[in-house]
Parts: C-alpha cells; sequence; structure tokens
C-alpha cells in the first residue's frame, strides 16, 4: 500500500522556483516515508499547477491498485478553482499537509523573494476553502514535517485509509442467520456495501461440516501439536487424555474453516450458536486463532461487528498489543472502583492475552452441544478502546468509548474463559448512560492498538458518524450533541 503526494503551484512562480518546489516536496516525501509513525511508503509523485495536470493526475490515482490515500501540500499558493475538476473525481482518502519546508522564520533573511516562494500559510487556506465549498471530506494535519506529532497524525490517517482500502469489494460470510429475535446485529446489507464496500452473503451450515468431514488425520495431527507447542495445555487434552478427540475435532473444525474461508477470499465471518446443526462442538478455538490471523468475527450473526473488527485489524497491523471481539458482559459496581468485565462464551482473540494463554475444555450451558475447546486467558493492563458500528436506519454511527483496561481484582477460577476488564471513561455511570442513549450495540471491537483518531479518520472516509466517550464527556451535552447529529444526517 502507498501514499502518493502532491504538490500544489503554479506557473506564475517560472520554472526556477517550481523546480525548487519539486525538491522540497520530494524530500518531504522521504522525509514522511522514513517516519517510523508512518506504516506505509509515501511517494512524491508531480508538482500539479494547472487543471489538467491535476485531472491528468486524478485519473493515474484512480486507477491505481497501490495508491490507498493521497497527501496534498500547497507549497505555494494554487488557486484552488484548477482543482475543482480533479477532486470532484478523486476516489481516494484525502490528507491535507498544512506544512512548510523550513520550520523557523529565516529572520535575519527573510526577504520578498522568500515569501514569495513559501506561501503554505495562505496557500493552504486557499485550497481548504474550495475542498470546504465542495464538502469533500478529508483530514488536515497542521506541523512541521520533521514533527513526530504531525507524523503520528498523518499514520494514524495512513492506518484508516489501509483499512479502507482493504474493505472495498471484502467478502463476509455469514454460516447462519443473526440470532433470533436481536434487533442489534440485524441491518441493510446493500446500504452497507455502499457505504464500506464490503459485502455480506450467507452460506449453509452443511458446506461447513463437509469441510470439517474432509480434514485428514495427518493435517489434524499437524495442527494440534501446533497446539501442544504454543498453549499451555489441560492434561485432559493431550494424546492419551480424556479430552483428547474433542481438541482433535476443534483442529479438524479450524482446518475446515480456514479452507472454506481461504478459497472463498473472505477476510471475515459470522456463526451462531443457533444455527450450527452438525457440528458437535461450538467453534471456541477455531475462531480464536482465525481472529489471531487478522480474520474479522462476529457472534450470533453480528455482520457489523465482524466487518469493523477486521478493518480494525488492518489499522493496527505491526502495532503492540491486540484487537478482539468482545462483549460487556457484567458490572462491578463497589462505588469508587466500577468496572465492566468485558468477555463472551467462547470468542476473544488470543491477541490481548496476557501471557501465554491456556488451553482448554469446559461445558458452557448454552448451544446444546458438546464441552467445546478454548482458550483462557486475562488481558494486560494499559489504554483501550470499545468501538461499535450501529444501523439506525438510513445511515450509520461508529461510536467509541475510551477506557483503561485494568488487572482483574482477584483470580477467577470459575470462569473457564477469556476475559478482560476495564473502567471506562469518564466513568461507568456516564459511559455506560451514554452508549445506550447513542443506541450502541453490546458486541463491539475491542482494542488496545487502535486509537480513537483512526476510526475517527475512516468514519471520515466512509462518510458515517462518529461519537465518542471520553474523559470529557458530559452526559446533558452529549444528548444534546446526539439530537442535533441527527438532525444534519436526517438532512443530508
Amino acid at each position: 500500500m502507498e501514499l502518493w503526494m502532491y504538490a500544489g503551484s503554479q506557473h506564475l512562480y517560472g520554472p526556477g522556483p517550481l523546480k525548487q518546489v519539486a525538491e522540497h516536496a520530494a524530500e518531504i516525501a522521504r522525509g514522511l516515508d522514513g517516519a517510523p509513525a508512518i506504516p506505509h511508503k509515501v511517494v512524491f509523485k508531480s508538482v500539479l499547477t494547472t487543471a489538467e495536470e491535476i485531472t491528468s493526475a486524478v485519473q493515474e490515482i484512480n486507477g491505481s491498485s497501490e495508491c490507498v490515500g493521497v497527501v496534498l501540500w500547497m507549497h505555494t499558493f494554487s488557486p484552488a478553482k484548477m482543482w475543482i475538476a480533479g477532486l470532484s473525481r478523486l476516489q481516494r482518502p484525502i490528507l491535507h499537509f498544512h506544512t512548510q519546508y523550513g520550520r523557523d522564520i529565516p529572520w535575519d533573511s527573510i526577504d520578498m523573494d522568500f515569501m514569495n516562494l513559501n506561501q503554505t500559510a495562505h496557500g493552504g487556506r486557499e485550497f481548504g476553502y474550495m475542498m470546504t465549498r465542495m464538502g469533500i471530506p478529508r483530514k488536515v494535519v497542521v506541523g512541521h514535517w520533521k514533527s513526530e506529532q504531525a507524523h503520528q497524525r498523518i499514520g494514524a490517517w495512513a492506518r484508516a485509509a489501509a483499512a479502507h482500502a482493504s474493505m472495498q469489494g471484502a467478502r463476509i460470510a455469514r454460516f447462519g442467520d443473526n440470532m433470533r429475535n436481536v434487533a442489534v446485529t440485524e441491518g441493510d446489507k446493500v446500504s452497507a456495501e455502499m457505504t464500506f464496500g464490503y459485502s455480506v452473503n450467507g452460506y449453509g451450515v452443511g458446506d461447513l461440516v463437509e469441510r470439517f468431514d474432509a480434514a485428514s488425520d495427518a493435517d489434524i495431527d499437524r495442527l494440534v501439536k501446533q497446539y501442544l507447542d504454543a498453549y499451555t495445555v489441560a492434561d485432559e487434552l493431550k494424546p492419551g487424555g480424556a479430552a483428547h478427540d474433542s481438541l482433535r475435532y476443534a483442529a479438524r473444525q479450524e482446518i475446515g474453516l480456514r479452507s472454506f474461508l481461504e478459497d472463498g477470499d473472505f477476510v471475515a465471518f459470522t456463526d451462531t450458536f443457533e444455527n450450527l446443526h452438525g457440528f458437535e462442538q461450538l467453534p471456541g478455538l477455531a475462531v480464536q486463532r482465525l481472529m489471531a490471523d487478522g480474520y474479522g468475527f462476529g457472534a450470533e450473526g453480528d455482520w457489523k461487528t465482524s466487518a469493523l473488527l477486521r478493518a480494525m485489524k488492518v489499522m493496527a497491523e505491526g502495532l503492540p498489543g491486540g484487537t478482539s471481539f468482545m462483549e460487556d458482559y457484567t458490572y462491578h459496581f463497589e462505588p469508587g472502583r466500577e468496572r465492566v468485565l468485558g468477555s463472551h462464551m467462547l470468542e476473544i482473540c488470543p491477541t490481548i492475552a496476557s501471557g501465554k494463554p491456556s488451553l482448554e475444555i469446559h461445558p458452557l450451558g448454552i448451544g446444546g452441544k458438546a464441552d467445546p475447546v478454548r482458550l483462557v486467558f486475562d488481558s494486560p493492563a494499559g489504554p483501550a478502546l470499545n468501538a461499535s458500528v450501529i444501523d439506525l436506519g438510513g445511515r450509520y454511527r461508529l461510536l467509541v468509548n475510551e477506557v483503561e483496561a485494568v488487572t482483574p481484582d482477584a483470580p477467577l477460577p470459575n470462569l473457564p474463559v477469556a476475559r478482560t476488564v476495564w473502567v471506562p471513561a469518564p466513568n461507568l455511570e456516564v459511559a455506560a448512560a451514554a452508549w445506550i442513549y447513542a443506541g450502541g450495540a453490546h458486541h463491539t471491537g475491542f482494542s488496545q492498538q487502535v486509537t480513537t483518531e483512526m476510526l475517527e479518520d475512516y468514519a471520515t472516509m466512509a462518510g458515517i458518524e462518529l461519537t465518542v466517550i471520553d474523559k470529557g464527556t458530559d452526559l446533558r451535552r452529549f444528548r444534546q450533541e446526539l439530537a442535533l447529529s441527527d438532525m444534519y444526517w436526517a438532512s443530508r
């Protein structure tokens, strides 16, 4: 994936200054390309000085499979009317980098030649006016091009751009429908494809069972060995143990599910325990390991969370920490120490594990199947967030709550599932009420890698609403903002 950078100028300055503009822009692009915070290659393409050059560049951008976003810098004054035709056709996210080549004003030597050449300060305003007038969504980053803070902000946008690009034409498989009578996991799959770019289609559970049955003993042996090497395995699951056949069946599930997803070029999937006819046990371990490999997942047919999780996985690539499917499960209401226990029946991604996960088998008490194999672990303490995409009927809202993951107060010996505990910002009382007022789902993408800024950029690219619950949230003002937002989006 690449970010293409262009500098805006005009022929008024003459060939000498334009050559210098190109040299400056190329150097800035190299600087950004070498910044550790920017995960994708930054390529300087050209200086654009006419409407024809801009339109030609846009055609190249739109036809590229490598370019996921465009960085535009107005080195000098670029009359913005010449950008209209090109901007109206551009099909990639835009980052307007409002920077300048030199960090400081050369107080002793500055003259009119310097002033004429270094005109980002008002060239960027001319360009910004036109994009505002045209209603073009974009990100504006202000700062010197060597600034680490600017690199961080560009890097967040680059990760969102990569996620947005990865979802264009992406395929999501649903095995069975959503959980019966549940509202929030429903949604309009046609409008989702128009908005986000991915397609969601259903497939028979029998197709998966056929894949399970086709797994060879040799393949199962190899996968079981991987389990024994990677995890702390309960004695009953080891070779010769009373439940070893259950572990082999879990391996059979992973092989079958993985082959189906790979052969169909799927990036995310859902299932529901109400519709798994032919399964001997619910697929816990298989789902956990597939999420660890980057697949999106949503339980109970929740395809919106599955797609969001996949996008978040792409955003997070290469960053320390983990990202997982999650659900708010139960509260701790001790005064002054309120917190949330998050988990799910089986399907929590081991990328958020603190230490080596334990591979265990236990009764589930729901689903009516044999005892399922699953990874059990806690997650580490540290900053995190929960995010949810919800269908409000005709539009989508991306809801984010910033949280602080904490260590459980005590061991949880009778809760043999993967889990995490967090304190939501600004506190549980306000955060939970705000989440409910905003219509947030009980399923989320939980991440200690992805930031609110990345999700904000992603929402801008998708053209959807972003609503954030953080340490500054005031419930009365939050409800007013929701009401204003409803009015705004209804008018679009």
